[in-house]
């Protein structure tokens, strides 16, 4: 997740996406689809609000996930995810309403206001004890970024980064990826945001942030003047990822998923991914 930029840049990022938080734990599954798609019409949903679909995501509403910090407007990989999903659930887009929610209060024990959220939450089997989670709409992958010059630029393998410090945004996969993959000698660093992260890193207080590839690539082209891609880490037999949060139990869960197994199907993830995202120039660490 990172902060908004200038359209020029946003444009500049709208090219290719392949892969981009690892999984705190094993993955879980999704509920499987249901069998009648007569339960998924509009009408039977299990919604908040009768007629409306409500969504939850973070705020900032970081790029390029979303654009100008506006979940609304239909703008970046995720708005536009959720719209596509809303639209093959029946609703039109002035029936979606969006509501705040903190990153790490989604997936928290305890009943929702939302029936579902997005804000690049990564499947995992700890995560869902306490609620549910669609099909992935996104395999993920971590990516470690730093600055021109910095100790680790030249970096071309997990070993050349263990004495690095490096931070990553509280609570997220990519802190369990530094944690787990990297194995840094030095303490790493956590923050309440990427935001937070990216300051840090101007001010020489860490070498390097981990964080899924395409904010790696927003931040280092629009945060940091001189930014730098170090490399992806390497990917797992089980890819990690990003899937829509409901509540435990939620009847609504398996129409979600049996909407992103559609869109994934018809080419809608593909295409959304190539105009939102971008996979190019990230090496593999060895």
């Amino acid at each position: 997740m990172t902060a908004r930029s200038a359209l020029a840049v946003g444009a500049a990022l709208a090219v290719i996406a392949l892969t981009a938080c690892a999984p705190e734990e094993d993955s879980a599954g999704p509920a499987a689809p249901p069998t009648s798609a007569d339960a998924c019409s509009k009408d039977k949903l299990a919604l908040k609000t009768a007629g409306t679909l409500s969504v939850g995501t973070d705020k900032p509403a970081y790029e390029p996930w979303f654009s100008g910090d506006d979940p609304a407007n239909g703008k970046g990989y995720e708005s536009a995810v959720t719209y596509a999903v809303a639209k093959k659930l029946g609703f039109e887009a002035s029936e979606v309403k969006w509501q705040t929610v903190q990153f790490n209060a989604a997936f928290a024990p305890g009943p929702k206001k939302f029936d579902l959220d997005v804000n690049q939450v990564s499947i995992s089997a700890d995560r869902a004890k306490a609620v549910d989670f669609s099909t992935g709409y996104y395999d993920v992958r971590q990516t470690v970024i730093t600055t021109a010059g910095s100790k680790i630029a030249g970096a071309t393998s997990i070993a050349q980064l263990a004495d690095a410090k490096l931070g990553a945004q509280v609570g997220t996969t990519s802190y369990t990826s530094l944690r787990d993959v990297i194995k840094p000698k030095q303490q790493p660093a956590v923050y309440d945001s990427n935001d937070l992260a990216v300051q840090a890193l101007k001010n020489k207080q860490i070498d390097g942030i981990v964080v899924d590839l395409p904010t790696g690539f927003y931040m280092t082209a629009a945060q940091l003047g001189d930014g730098k891609i170090v490399g992806q880490l390497p990917a797992t037999d089980k890819p990690e990822q990003f899937g829509f949060v409901l509540g435990k139990g939620s009847a609504l869960t398996p129409c979600v998923s049996q909407a992103v197994d559609a869109l994934r199907a018809d080419g809608t993830l593909a295409n959304l991914q190539k105009q939102w995202l971008t996979a190019e120039g990230a090496p593999e660490l060895s």
